[in-house]
This record gives structure tokens, sequence and C-alpha cells, in this order.
């Protein structure tokens, strides 16, 4: 069973999310926010496996919730999956940074929602080619060249991670990757594993960051 937090400003939207996931087998609602402090407070109290997260909320928005959910998790984190619309794609990108395990649009049908709540509750990174591209491209124009802080050393990393990350960075599942490369899927995730420890990062959303930020894949490549 799946243990989902809801947290959504919007309450026909917030509804909507939590009467689905009711409904479907396999996953119980174990709390549903308004705001990002509700969700804060909430994450900490029920432990929910996966937060389907809004990103601008009054007071304290997604990513600042995000970051501090994380930050505060005493044991297994919970697995974060941003719900936008793509209006602020920079910040979509922002919550990508602090942890999140991918992003979801709110048009999205319900076989859909339901299958990505699944996939980054089973420690997979959920992002489709199309969208990532779209999402780095807005990124690339609005942050330029200048950068907060250098990228990490890819040259850390085996030839193996590195093919491993750029296919991940371009949008492809687990299993499409094992099947590019002739490897398994355990094989592909150890790999990504790796990659994270190496790089000292918490998620495969920040390994996908990187890799556009690095320069190992190219915004429209």
């Amino acid at each position: 069973m799946t243990r989902v937090l809801v947290v959504d400003d919007q309450f026909l939207i917030r509804a909507g999310l939590v009467g689905l996931l009711d409904a479907a087998p396999g996953f119980e609602v174990v709390g549903e926010a308004a705001d990002g402090a509700e969700a804060v407070r909430l994450a900490a109290k029920r432990r929910p496996d996966v937060i389907l997260m809004d990103i601008r909320m009054p007071g304290v928005n997604g990513i600042e919730a995000t970051e501090r959910i994380l930050a505060e998790a005493l044991d297994r984190a919970p697995r974060i999956l941003i719900l936008t619309t793509f209006d602020l794609d920079e910040y979509v990108y922002g919550a990508l940074r602090a942890g999140a395990c991918g992003f979801l649009l709110k048009d999205s049908g319900p076989e859909r929602l339901l299958a990505a709540v699944a996939a980054v509750d089973g420690g997979d990174a959920l992002f489709a080619p199309s969208v990532t591209r779209r999402l780095i491209e807005a990124f690339a124009r609005q942050r330029g060249p200048a950068q907060d802080s250098a990228p990490p050393d890819l040259d850390v990393l085996t030839s193996r991670e590195v093919e491993v990350l750029k296919l991940t960075a371009r949008g492809l599942s687990n299993l499409e990757i094992a099947d590019r490369l002739c490897i398994s899927e355990a094989t592909v995730k150890t790999h990504l594993n790796r990659t994270m420890t190496k790089l000292d990062l918490d998620s495969r959303a920040q390994a996908v960051v990187i890799a556009y930020e690095t320069g190992l894949v190219t915004p429209g490549e």
C-alpha cells in the first residue's frame, strides 16, 4: 500500500486527487495540505511514501516545503512528485534541485497520475523526454551562462556511468536504458546509485539537473 500526501492550495484540484487515489487499489491518502507549511507538518506526522506537491502556494511554496521535508526526514525520506502547469518552469527546476523525484502535469489523466505515483514510490524518477527538454530549455534561457556554484566533475564517473546518466537525462526509463545498453535493469540502477554517491546527490532528479549543468546533455539535443 502506497501512502500518499496531497498538497495543493486549490480545493477542487486537491479533492479530485484525493478522490482518485482513494478509489484506486494500492493507494492510501494519509493527509492533504493547502500550503507548504502544513505539508511539512503532515509529512513529519504521517510519514507518507509519496507526496504530490504543488509549486505555487501561499506562504511556504513547494520548493521550500520540499527542501524542509527532505532535510527533516528521520529515516526513509518521502518521494516528492511535483505537480505543475508549467506556467513557471524555473520553479519546477528549483524543486528538482531541492530533491524532488520528478514532475507531473496537472492535466495528466488518471492512469498517468496513478502510474507516476507508483513509479516514484518504486524508486524511479519521472521524466518524459519532451517535458524534460521543455523544462531545461526554459531554465537555460532564464538562467544564462552564470552559475551559482561550480557543477561537479564528471571525471569521477566510469564511461558506463556517464552513458547511463546521459540517457537518464534524456528521459529514458530504467528499462529503456537497459534495452539500449544491453544490460539488466538492476545494473542500470546500480550505475545510477554509484553516480549519485560519487557526485554527492540525493536523487536521480538532481542527477538529471547535473547532466544539463555540466553540458553532458544540451537543451534541444
